[in-house]
């Protein structure tokens, strides 16, 4: 299992657009969001597997997050 955690940073178009413009979330659509909470995981995974510790809850509330952060435009 740890050989297949990714060891180059993995793409993140989405998050690379948003941390120029966080309001640009807001306008996001389902099929976006989806994305963006992939991106996000691989992002997760690809920090832990350059570090080392847990991840399990990290990974569970991806999507919680990013829905909350949609819904309420923070």
């Amino acid at each position: 299992m740890i050989e297949d955690l990714p060891t180059t940073r993995p793409a993140s178009p989405l998050m690379d657009q948003l941390s120029s413009d966080l309001t640009l979330l807001g306008q996001l659509g389902s099929d976006d969001l989806i994305r963006l909470a992939e991106e996000l995981r691989h992002d997760l995974l690809y920090a832990v597997a350059g570090t080392g510790g847990h991840f399990g809850a990290g990974l569970g509330v991806v999507e919680l997050t990013v829905a909350l952060h949609h819904v309420f435009n923070t």
